[in-house]
């Protein structure tokens, strides 16, 4: 950690920058100039908006809702956060890699679980079941000893698992 200092520096400075600071100046700037270079030059407007307060007031009534829905309507209704998730998946290894694990520790939980409650109830597992199991215990191990945070190993599996 100690080795990233700068870069982890750059990123904070960049966050802070672009989600606070850049967005609450480009929203000054906005409506400052909007109203001094367009709402003061037309009479019709002066009328709706009579002073700069009074415009901030207004514009941010109506567009805080506004942009609201519009950020609401691209997590939830739009396609293109699927897109903005789907290339961090890509380009994140250690996204890939935590949607393999949790994908891989459900599907184990899950037939463990379907062996205890058998066992439980004095249910028998078949030589089939045993086999079933071997051959998965083998296809995870061979996963994990070839994948790396570098190559593309979590990438197929997410792919073969989203095709199924």
């Amino acid at each position: 950690m100690s080795k990233n200092k700068a870069f982890r520096s750059w990123y904070y400075f960049r966050m802070g920058w672009s989600t606070y600071f850049a967005f609450i100046f480009a929203a000054i700037n906005t409506l400052t100039v909007t109203y001094y270079l367009a709402i003061e030059k037309v009479p019709t407007l002066e009328i709706i908006f009579p002073n700069f307060i009074q415009y901030v007031v207004i514009v941010s009534g109506i567009g805080i809702p506004f942009l609201v829905a519009i950020g609401y309507a691209h997590y939830k209704r739009s396609q293109a956060f699927r897109a903005e998730v789907d290339i961090f998946v890509e380009t994140n290894p250690f996204e890939r890699r935590a949607i393999v694990n949790s994908e891989l520790l459900i599907e184990i939980n899950l037939k463990l679980m379907e062996f205890l409650i058998r066992l439980a109830k004095d249910e028998k597992i078949s030589q089939q079941e045993i086999k079933d199991l071997i051959e998965k215990n083998k296809t995870i191990s061979e996963h994990l000893k070839k994948r790396t945070l570098s190559n593309a190993a979590d990438q197929d599996f997410i792919r073969k698992t989203l095709k199924q």
